[in-house]
């Protein structure tokens, strides 16, 4: 029986940690500064400050709104008059 590129019949999958394995150890190391872990994040003050800064961002669209409604009325009672 002929093999197909294969001596002793070992199955395929028994050779594919071993490559993984070799990749790994030579994954070059890598370049520049090793950079210190992140501060650790107080992810109730951080809701907070997004809470805040949604609640503003709703003021200022609603204050918008108002304002260009308010311009378009007056621009439809000042339009007949010119």
């Amino acid at each position: 029986m002929a093999s197909r590129g294969r001596r002793g019949g070992a199955p395929a999958h028994e050779d594919e940690p071993r490559r993984e394995e070799r990749a790994e150890q030579q994954a070059p190391a890598p370049q520049g500064p090793v950079l210190p872990p992140p501060p650790s994040v107080d992810y109730g003050v951080f809701m907070q400050g997004l809470v805040q800064a949604m609640q503003t961002q709703a003021h200022t669209q609603a204050a918008l709104q108002a304002q260009l409604e308010a311009q378009g009325a007056y621009e439809r009672c000042t339009a007949g008059k010119s």
